[in-house]
């Protein structure tokens, strides 16, 4: 079957670092079930695979890919939830089984035409959502619906500001805070993507860096460096910084005194559980929101996906399909 892997890793060139090739099909063992991929989700997660960041040489070369929807062996639609935890650590949010890995950490991902995982990672796909629409859940989508929810906390008519607006996880908090009732405001330094931002629902948008006109209640932080300060300015009292991602840098200044005084709150948030995402996918079908996809290429494009995500170029989600 084709498969697109890392092969190697460079921090300069990410592309260079993949490989498409033939592999042998996947056999899985007791308690998995294999998958034929009808689309699958692309990551910052495989961008980051190719830099070599998260994984050590000696696990490549690997299949990328950690969200995808398809076909099981019994003829079920699934989509596959991509974390991947440890079978005897008795259950509970998955997410901090300290022996979780994610799809093409450990295990084969699923830029393939089929992918195996635990049979427990599969949950039934809606007959109303695409393949496509489908693959786009279980990172992004579920990362930003944990972050305002389990997380965050956040509740009808309060304000949350979305750092970087056309990212996958912050496309998504935008789209999935104004379907549960909260006043979105959304930051970016591209007059097209604060648009984009408007047509997911964002009530308002800044440059980064703007004064608001009102603190807010809490912050979606993705990006790190370059927006921590803004972000911990722009909390009233008590307000809390959600974060799951660094993608500018992850040692920004630490504001402590800002933090004590107004008693903030810097909560991390990864992924979600196989719990939340079914939740999700209720909360998709009672509203008929849907995840926004930049574009859907083939497995063989997958280099050109990856170089544009790498760029920055994209806005929403990008699907790959076997």
């Amino acid at each position: 079957m084709l498969a697109a892997r890392a092969i190697s890793s460079s921090a300069d060139d990410p592309v260079s670092a993949l490989s498409l090739m033939d592999i042998a099909t996947p056999i899985p063992d007791s308690g998995w079930s294999r998958v034929q991929v009808k689309a699958a989700g692309l990551n910052h997660h495989d961008v980051w695979t190719l830099r070599g960041v998260g994984i050590s040489s000696d696990r490549l070369p690997i299949t990328l890919g950690c969200e995808a929807a398809g076909i099981d062996d019994t003829g079920r639609e699934v989509i596959v939830h991509g974390v991947i935890a440890d079978p005897a650590a008795g259950g509970g949010d998955e997410t901090l089984d300290p022996g979780r890995s994610l799809l093409s950490e450990v295990h084969n991902g699923t830029f393939a035409e089929f992918v195996v995982v635990p049979t427990r990672n599969l949950i039934n796909k809606p007959s109303g959502m695409s393949f496509e629409e489908a693959a786009c859940l279980p990172v992004a989508w579920l990362t930003a619906f944990r972050m305002l929810t389990t997380v965050g906390k956040l509740a009808p008519g309060e304000t949350v500001l979305v750092q970087g607006a056309a990212g996958g996880v912050a496309t998504a908090a935008i789209a999935l805070g104004r379907a549960m009732g909260l006043r979105v405001w959304a930051t970016s330094r591209s007059e097209e993507k604060r648009a984009f931002a408007l047509s997911l629902g964002a009530h308002a948008v800044f440059e980064p860096g703007d004064r608001l006109p009102h603190r807010v209640d809490a912050v979606i932080e993705t990006v790190g460096d370059a927006t921590w300060s803004h972000s911990m300015k722009s909390l009233r009292p008590g307000g809390r910084i959600v974060i799951s991602g660094a993608t500018s840098g992850s040692m920004p200044p630490a504001d402590l005194s800002r933090l004590f005084f107004l008693q903030l709150q810097v909560l991390g948030s990864t992924m979600g559980t196989i719990g939340e995402l079914s939740s999700l996918v209720s909360f998709l079908e009672g509203t008929g929101l849907r995840p926004t996809i930049d574009r859907v290429v083939g497995l063989d494009q997958a280099a050109s996906a990856i170089g544009a995500m790498a760029s920055g170029d994209v806005m929403g989600k990008i699907v790959l399909t076997p």
